[in-house]
């Protein structure tokens, strides 16, 4: 490569993009058009960056694989940062296995953590934990960073507060270490959300917010857990999942909260079947839910027939509801739209493991509440939020906790 290449090469690896440009904006060679390509990501300009990537990697002979190996990785970065979850994860993985054949370890370890972090966008923990190979100290020190944000994210998203810690510690220090001022940025974001609250605990009628470290330590304590994250009942070292059992979790819920006191049959019927005003086939109906509710509680707790309705009767000796820091129906969506970045219906789809048609009726309910904002037409279509200032949204996005 020649000089110039070269000169703006390295103000790209230390977060300088225009000073990447002014020395090679007027050219149209396939590595000029690469560089040219990254740069623009870097100001934001996803669009124009996937232009001139794809042209640059058309540019690129048939002999020239690692760099057009180079070309899809860049390309993939775009894509994660623009949240276009869709984009093929085969590619990526052609170019990393193409990369370590030719020996570029750096940005083959820049491939598995691009792919690891797009699972950990979408949930799937356990792959993404498996994409993440032991970083090689010899890595620079944005990519020792890169590994050690993604590592943070997984164990933030298990609610497993001493490895989220010494994770943002070596991200901390190796961004540091690269001296690029966006990534010390990321570095600082994250470690926020370590100190915001992430969930309300309520008990005996009175409520408080959570920190994470605080959800993690209620793991362990000798009470039965309502939770409200995750739509699961936990004690005495069993679990059970209400997630696909909506109306048996409002019943849970609602007993949970009021005790050690009862819950009118009428309110329950309110709670659960969302009814105004209660009849005797609504009555009816309960007893039928309380029956089936008891059987799935049954090693964990009963439920007690009053004078004026029902209470729960647990083999604990307290009762918890841990609850979500933001009671709103399409919570998960907002999750994810509260870091800040543009998402397509379709990416978010994705990341939630629903149907892009029911993201798009919440996405145009929030809309119409002021708690989104829409900007394009039709397939280029993007969606964001700010943040919901002083709150952490990790135990709203999907993701178990652990049992």
């Amino acid at each position: 490569m020649d000089s110039l290449i070269t000169a703006a090469a390295r103000a790209l690896a230390a977060g300088d993009p225009l000073g990447a440009l002014n020395r090679v904006a007027l050219r149209e060679d396939a590595p000029a058009l690469a560089l040219r390509g990254i740069a623009m990501a870097q100001l934001g300009d996803f669009d124009r960056a996937k232009a001139l990537l794809r042209r640059a990697a058309r540019g690129f002979g048939a002999r020239e694989t690692v760099a057009r190996a180079r070309c899809i990785v860049a390309e993939a970065e775009v894509a994660l940062a623009s949240r276009d979850l869709g984009w093929p994860a085969k590619a990526l993985d052609a170019a990393r296995v193409v990369l370590e054949e030719h020996g570029d370890t750096a940005n083959a370890a820049h491939a598995r953590y691009l792919a690891a972090r797009r699972l950990l966008l979408i949930g799937r923990l356990d792959d993404a934990e498996q994409a993440l190979a032991t970083p090689d100290p010899a890595l620079p020190p944005a990519l020792r960073a890169a590994h050690a944000l993604v590592a943070a994210g997984i164990a933030i998203r298990r609610v497993r507060m001493g490895p989220a810690r010494a994770a943002l510690d070596r991200a901390g220090q190796a961004a540091r270490e690269a001296r690029i001022p966006a990534l010390m940025q990321e570095v600082e974001s994250a470690s926020r959300v370590l100190a915001a609250p992430a969930a309300r605990l309520i008990a005996r009628g009175a409520e408080r917010p959570l920190l994470l470290e605080e959800v993690e330590a209620l793991q362990d304590r000798p009470a039965l857990i309502v939770d409200a994250c995750r739509h699961v009942v936990r004690g005495a070292g069993a679990t059970v999942t209400l997630a696909t059992r909506p109306v048996l979790f409002a019943i849970a819920r609602a007993l949970a909260e009021a005790w050690p006191g009862d819950v009118t049959r009428d309110a329950l019927v309110a709670r659960a079947f969302r009814a105004k005003e209660a009849d005797e086939s609504h009555r009816a109906r309960l007893r039928v839910e309380i029956g089936r509710l008891r059987a799935a509680l049954r090693s964990l707790a009963g439920i007690g027939a009053t004078q004026r309705g029902f209470a729960l009767v647990p083999r604990a000796a307290e009762v918890l509801v841990l609850a979500r820091p933001v009671e709103e129906r399409h919570a998960a969506v907002l999750a994810f739209l509260a870091d800040g970045e543009a998402w397509s219906s379709s990416a978010l789809a994705l990341a939630l493991g629903a149907s892009q048609r029911s993201v798009q009726r919440a996405l145009d309910a929030l809309a119409a509440s002021g708690k989104v904002q829409g900007f394009g037409r039709g397939r280029a279509q993007r969606w964001m939020t700010p943040s919901v200032p002083g709150f952490t949204t990790a135990l709203l996005l999907p993701a178990p906790l652990p049992e």
